[in-house]
This record gives C-alpha cells, structure tokens and sequence, in this order.
C-alpha cells in the first residue's frame, strides 16, 4: 500500500483536480465541489499517516495503512454528508445517472425529474437549446420557414425563397377540349385540376409531366411546351414551385386511378368555381399562349396575396397583372 501511495498519490490529486474543473461547468454543484475537497484532503491524510509511520516504526509499517485506513474511514462516517453526497442512481426514480448528472448537480436527479420539479428553467434550458439549434442553421432556411407568417407576396423575398415541393401541372388539349381531372385525395381534394405531381429524384420536370399524366388520367402526351413558373407558400410552412405545361393529347383511354377521375371539358366550360382561387388568375393568360410567373400566398384554401407577371419573351420583361 506504501508503495502504491508514493509512486501514484500524485495522479490520484490530479485526477480529483480534474473531476473538480469538470464540476465547476456543472450548474448547482456547489455541495459536490465541496465534496471532493474533503476527498482530497482525507486522501492527503491518509498518505502523511501512513509516511509518518513508515519514518517513526519502520519495523511495522502496516500499523500505518491499516490504521491510518480506519482513522479515515470513522472521519469518512462522522461527516459523511459533506464527503460523500454522491450517488450512482437518480433519488427519485432510480433511473442510472450519466457522469455528469454523478460528480454534479447537488440534487442527484436525472433530467427528467428535475425538469418535473423545476418547470420555468427547464422552459428557459429547452429555448436556449433551441436557439442554439437554429443558430447552426442556414440563414436562408430560417428566413424560408418564417415566411409562413407572411400576409403578401411582398413580404416575400423571392429570391432567396426555397420550396420544399417540386411539382408539374400539365393541361393537355384535344382540339378545343382540355383534359382535367377531380382531385381525390391528398392537397386539393375535391377541387378541379389539370393532371400533375410531385417531380422526383433523378427526373426532370418535362419527365414528371409525361409519368403524371399517364399515371393520373391514362393519356400519353407529346409537343411539351412550358408556360410558366407558380410559387405558392401555405401558412402551414408549405413551400410549392410548380412548373406549368401545355402539351397536346397523344392517344391513350382514360381512366380513372384512386387519387384522380380524368375528364374532357371544353376551354369555354373551365370551372374555375371548383378550382382553386390562383388558377382563374393565371390561367387564362396561359391559354393565351403567355407564359407566366406568379406568387400566391394562401391559408389552406384561401388566397391570401397574389402577383401574376406575363412574361415577354422578346424584351425579357415581365407586366405585372
């Protein structure tokens, strides 16, 4: 024991030095930092009395560990509240403590029950948490996420704004007939719409008209053209880029799937009233053959705000209408 003492009685200081610095980032371990002084001290202790023996009775050195072992202990017993306040479990629900929650926090509980017992600063730790959190996020996306408060286009900066749908709409025509469908499930249940989708992995947008049209109605399409660019952010955080094609009908029969009944109805017939309230705004000017860009704001199905700008191919300017 003599030999142990002497050669690592300064490690084992350094390691108690150590656990104290790593006590004090701890909040309210004040009693444990004081703990481990005590362990330190009682550790010095033992050390000087056991060396002290071995100097003065060399012939029994053990008279020196073991009772200098027993002195320490009955100190260790007589004021134990302030040596050992540490325990290996939570005291409340017995859950097993991490390291930290061991060499600190005085009241040896787990997170959870001392969040129980302390409901404001667990409330003020989870805010702090979560502005850390946002603070390693990409400005822009804590900018796009804040737009769902927004109530115009204008509040928008449309520049830096990310969707986080991609979709196709595409309106086929067979001579003076447009092919719609009846949305049955899913965003715009029950409205009237021309076929489209989400865009997927590794597909273009182009591809995603052509796989939608045909998975939506049964109809193949050809002479793809792109009439326009829609944005439309939902309060509920939804951002949706949709891309607009006009495209003529190809053959194919229709029929009907589980999320679309297609039909035919004549360009003069389109029923805007069952259709959701952009369309009759930008519509229109894309059956004209003018391609458009639109902004809609909406809160479920209420527009909100919109702009629509025509798109002039020649000068590369936009008319806001």
């Amino acid at each position: 024991m003599l030999d142990f003492l002497t050669t690592n009685y300064t490690w084992i200081l350094v390691l108690i030095l150590l656990i104290n610095m790593s006590q004090r980032k701890i909040a309210h371990s004040n009693r444990k930092r004081v703990a481990l002084i005590w362990i330190a001290a009682l550790t010095l202790l033992y050390y000087l009395i056991v060396v002290i023996t071995n100097y003065f009775a060399p012939p029994v050195p053990q008279i020196g560990v073991w009772g200098g072992l027993v002195f320490v202990i009955l100190l260790i017993i007589i004021f134990r509240k302030r040596v050992w306040p540490f325990t290996f479990r939570c005291r409340e629900c017995r859950k097993r403590l991490k390291w930290e929650y061991i060499i600190g926090h005085d009241d040896c509980l787990c997170q959870d029950c001392y969040d129980k017992h302390h409901p404001e600063e667990a409330e003020a730790r989870k805010e702090r948490e979560r502005q850390k959190e946002e603070a390693k996020r990409p400005r822009e996306e804590v900018i796009n996420e804040g737009y769902a408060n927004a109530s115009s286009v204008d509040e928008i900066d449309w520049d830096i704004w990310e969707p986080n749908h991609r979709c196709v709409i595409t309106y086929v025509q067979n001579g003076d007939k447009l092919l719609f469908i009846e949305k049955k499930r899913g965003l715009g249940e029950g409205y009237f719409n021309a076929p489209g989708g989400h865009i997927e992995e590794a597909e273009t947008a182009v591809e995603a008209a052509v796989r939608e049209t045909k998975e939506e109605t049964g109809a193949d399409i050809k002479n793809i053209e792109f009439r326009g660019t829609l944005y439309f952010q939902f309060s509920d955080g939804i951002r949706e880029l949709g891309y607009v094609y006009f495209a003529d009908y190809d053959g194919g029969e229709l029929k009907e799937c589980d999320e679309a009944r297609p039909f035919w109805i004549s360009r003069s017939e389109i029923p805007y009233d069952n259709m959701w309230a952009d369309d009759r705004l930008w519509l229109p000017l894309a059956l004209e053959g003018k391609k458009i860009e639109a902004m809609f704001i909406f809160h479920d199905r209420e527009m909100i705000s919109h702009r629509v700008n025509v798109i002039e191919e020649d000068t590369g300017k936009e008319d806001e209408e």
